[in-house]
């Protein structure tokens, strides 16, 4: 192994450690991920927009501060990655959308104003699907972004291009946001670590439906341990946000595993009815049994979260009927009166699908989500002995080709739009709990396999907690730890992910 592998390969925790010991430099830290991307992004177009001149300007900054013996903010000198959604002064943000391909913002959103004020060095803009539609990060600004471990296939979305920059070494932590699924997904088809707080743990000043709990933001990271420090530093409300509220990160820099041989646990491959291939099922299966003689008890879910939530049958009682008014309820309110004409395909499927709803079909729809998060609370309750913690597959699909859009069909059922197939995670969405999605293993196609790890509501601490324990019980079995990528295989340049390309941002 070579010093620049060494280096990037060393967790964000031991990287800071290092800075803070004045055993490397925060401009030798950088100039590594630097000499990583470069060598890597062109086979996996991870990258959208780079600011290494800035960024090597903060980091002798940041070398500085070090040398006169200051006092050092959580992430000092660590370089990461920020979401292309994500408001960057002075550094393009297109949102994936060629309406907005040469956007310069003038100020940071809350996010990256807090990541700064940690002393992150912000390197990189993260790709993205056109404004965050969609669980497959590709748009006609920048291209696809293809998996690290085979770059025919789709990383995930919408922040795979945060978990391919993760998965691949090029930076330590990157930003990921989540609607449906987006931090998840990407996490879990990469082999990364991705968290869903709760709503409101991480503030956001840009969502124009302030009081909407659906799209959150949150941090990625290659451990457990790497996204507690990350979430350290960005978590805490903000007037901006309606639904932020205090967060105690005090213990999470120094994050200490859960005992499991304490935990209740609960698991379902699909919840009574999320889309789940049959080689998904068998794998999650082999992994439940594997990890279940770790825990206190570890049973079957026992109850159906997808439908009749208010008693009924049918479509209009069930988890989708609820997430597609919902999810179309917060595009519509971000792109009504966009030009139809700049829009993608997934965007415009939104907004169509939004245009048919009623004021009927919206109260509906807030009833059965408040009725799917009491069940799963319910269930969860320390008070009655529930779960502690709740375990499914991040995803029902291996990942498939970057080409095409998205799962049309699964085990041979049709999906009925282009975010049907990822139901696993947009269900739990709907329930406001945190998430986590913890690599384990590869799937039977060779790739990376996800647990989705589910909390209770507002117990981010916990999640993260016994999220630390089970990768710490795992790491050393080869079915169940973190793969890496042969980053051999990623030297030859992939220009059939930037051919989509058909609005390029001027130079």
């Amino acid at each position: 192994m070579n010093d620049l592998t060494r280096l990037v390969s060393l967790s964000a925790i031991e990287q800071r450690r290092l800075i803070g010991a004045k055993q490397i430099s925060p401009v030798e830290l950088l100039q590594a991920c630097i000499a990583r991307m470069e060598a890597v992004n062109p086979a996996v177009n991870a990258l959208c927009q780079t600011d290494f001149d800035r960024a090597l300007a903060q980091a002798r900054v940041a070398e500085a501060a070090v040398m006169r013996g200051e006092a050092l903010p959580l992430l000092h000198g660590l370089p990461v990655g920020v979401k292309d959604l994500e408001d960057s002064a002075g550094l393009r943000t297109t949102y994936g959308n060629i309406a907005h391909r040469d956007h310069v913002p003038q100020a940071d959103c809350v996010l990256v104003q807090r990541l700064r004020a940690a002393g992150a060095l912000i390197a990189a803009k993260t790709n993205t699907p056109d404004m965050g539609a969609g669980a497959n990060t590709r748009n006609a600004v920048w291209g696809a972004t293809g998996n690290p471990f085979d770059p025919t296939r789709n990383a995930g979305g919408s922040s795979g291009g945060s978990a391919v920059a993760l998965a691949c070494d090029m930076l330590p932590l990157a930003s990921g946001s989540d609607l449906g699924g987006s931090l998840r997904i990407p996490a879990g088809y990469c082999g990364v670590v991705g968290l869903r707080p709760s709503t409101g743990v991480v503030a956001s000043g840009d969502r124009l439906l302030g009081f909407s709990p659906l799209s959150v933001l949150g941090p990625m990271a290659r451990s457990v341990a790497d996204l507690a420090l990350m979430l350290a530093a960005i978590a805490g409300p903000h007037p901006a946000d309606p639904l932020s509220a205090p967060f105690d990160a005090s213990g999470l820099p120094a994050l200490r595993p859960t005992d499991l041989s304490q935990l209740r646990v609960g698991f379902s491959e699909d919840f009574g009815g999320c889309l789940v291939d049959e080689d998904i099922r068998r794998s999650f299966r082999a992994r439940i049994a594997a990890i279940a003689p770790l825990f206190a008890s570890c049973e079957p879910l026992g109850f159906d979260l997808v439908h009749g939530l208010d008693g009924g049958q049918g479509e209009r009682s069930s988890a989708d009927f609820a997430f597609d008014v919902l999810r179309a309820e917060s595009f519509l309110a971000a792109h009504a009166s966009t030009d139809r004409a700049a829009l993608s395909a997934n965007l415009a499927a939104n907004l169509a699908l939004a245009e048919r709803f009623t004021l009927a079909d919206h109260a509906r729809a807030h009833q059965l989500q408040t009725r799917l998060q009491r069940r799963l609370a319910d269930a969860m309750r320390a008070d009655t002995g529930g779960f502690d913690l709740v375990i499914s597959p991040v995803t029902g699909v291996s990942p498939f080709a970057w080409t095409t859009l998205y799962a049309e069909s699964v085990q041979g059922l049709p999906t009925r739009n282009y975010y049907h197939w990822v139901g696993l995670t947009y269900l739990v969405s709907l329930s406001t709990h945190p998430a986590l999605s913890l690599p384990c293993g590869v799937d039977e196609q060779g790739l990376p396999f996800g647990l989705q790890l589910i909390g209770r509501a507002r117990g981010d601490t916990a999640l993260l907690a016994a999220a630390l324990a089970l990768e710490s019980a795992t790491a050393a079995q080869p079915q169940l730890g973190r793969v890496r990528p042969d980053l051999a295989l990623l030297r030859t340049p992939q220009p059939a992910l930037r051919s989509i390309v058909t609005h390029p941002p001027q130079a």
